[in-house]
């Protein structure tokens, strides 16, 4: 498509010589702005990948892709009701769980408000999420009546240790003449887990199913089964089939895209905002190539004329002009692109040093729920990304090729 004759001498009007320096400044920072651009686009969307992606995976680690609760009281067929959800295609595991809200408080008198869960041990051991990250003790003695395995972030809220004793105030106690009174419990700290999202480390609790139905006063029941399928995002499928496998029984599944979809929707638009400013930036570079084009077509006059004369056509002339823009944007998107990638690959160290020379915390966990900034390379995405940019670049040298072509030479040679 672009002759020999053509690559040198858009090479040749790409090279700054006195007296046309000012040219070549506005193509550079055309140059930098896209780079700048397709890196940016690159790293906000890929943290917004990560972002996603890691909070969907706590999220569900912790809670199970869907839960199965009874209609009006609690299941008290519960064991059966899980092995008979375990037998579905596609699902993972069932796990009964007695769960419900209570006041945690330590010796001092220090009270916070948490969310307790009754399970087994067993089927504690077999939630990855919590048994890969034991911190401090062991699920080994997480039994009986008198155990309690909580969050590392709630263990500092209150100061507590293992062995240990966390106090549990329950509103709905005992109907006396006085008045109703809080059902209390002590119970000894067993295991601290570190699951990574702030949230649940300071405000998750776990009891042995057998103590959670006493202290909740819900003997032989359970009020959900926790489920985990094989592929979160086929839920719906789950959600029939588990219809289909408990005809008759009183159930409500309320599933994961159900029960955060609020929150996943909101993170959905704000990546969607997000690309569209950023786009913006592209866009503004492109601009700089049209007006860099068109200075460049301005001083090039006599050039094009005398071009004209000896031989070369228009569509060679535009040919030129297609290049000289075109080679801005093409270089302009590979340098940001391998920037863009370089960042996403490093970017725990960058934030560590950047953390370390400002002295600030520049991800502060209790704000975005998660530990480490996360990043998570979408390669098709990346390709979009590209083929905007270079789109956008093409289109910006259309106008001004199109403007150097249509030059009359004589009507340039006649001011000369």
């Amino acid at each position: 498509m672009f002759g020999p004759f053509e690559r040198m001498v858009a090479f040749r009007y790409l090279r700054s010589r006195r007296g046309e320096r000012f040219v070549s400044v506005i193509a550079s920072f055309s140059l930098i702005g896209i780079a700048l651009g397709v890196a940016t686009l690159i790293i906000v969307m890929s943290v917004m990948n990560g972002f996603r992606q890691e909070l969907l995976s706590r999220i569900l680690g912790l809670n199970g892709d869907l839960g199965v609760y009874s209609v009006g009281t609690g299941l008290t067929d519960f064991d059966a009701t899980a092995a008979a959800i375990r037998r579905i295609p596609g699902v993972i595991s069932a796990t009964p769980i007695v769960e419900g809200q209570a006041l945690l408080t330590n010796d001092s008198g220090t009270a916070v408000g948490g969310l307790i869960r009754g399970i087994a041990r067993s089927d504690l051991k077999n939630l990855s999420s919590v048994s890969d990250h034991i911190v401090a003790g062991s699920l080994e003695h997480f039994t009986g009546d008198d155990a309690v395995a909580i969050g590392s972030g709630l263990a500092q809220n209150l100061g507590l240790t293992i062995g240990g004793r966390l106090t549990l105030v329950s509103p709905q106690g005992a109907a006396t003449v006085l008045g109703t009174i809080p059902r209390i419990r002590s119970y000894q700290v067993v295991a601290i887990f570190q699951v990574g999202m702030n949230e649940y480390d300071s405000s998750f609790v776990f009891l042995p199913l057998g103590a959670a139905q006493i202290f909740f006063q819900k003997p032989s029941q359970a009020t959900q089964i926790q489920v985990t399928v094989q592929h979160p995002d086929a839920v719906a499928a789950i959600d029939r089939a588990i219809y289909r496998a408990l005809p008759g029984r009183p159930v409500r599944i309320i599933d994961w895209t159900q029960a955060n979809d609020s929150f996943f929707a909101a993170v959905t638009v704000e990546r969607n905002v997000m690309f569209l400013i950023l786009t913006l930036i592209i866009l503004v570079a492109a601009f700089n190539i049209i007006s860099s084009l068109i200075m460049m077509v301005k001083d090039k006059t006599s050039d094009i004329a005398i071009l004209r004369t000896i031989g070369a056509g228009r569509g060679a002339v535009m040919r030129i002009f297609l290049m000289c823009g075109a080679s801005v944007g093409i270089v302009g998107t590979i340098v940001g692109t391998v920037l863009g990638v370089v960042f996403c690959r490093n970017i725990d160290t960058i934030k560590d040093w950047l953390q370390s020379l400002t002295g600030t915390n520049l991800f502060n966990p209790e704000v975005y729920y998660l530990e480490q900034l996360p990043a998570v390379l979408d390669w098709g995405e990346v390709v979009r990304v590209i083929l905007m940019a270079l789109a956008l670049s093409l289109l910006a040298t259309l106008y001004p090729s199109w403007r150097a072509a249509r030059t009359d030479p004589v009507e340039a040679l006649r001011h000369e």
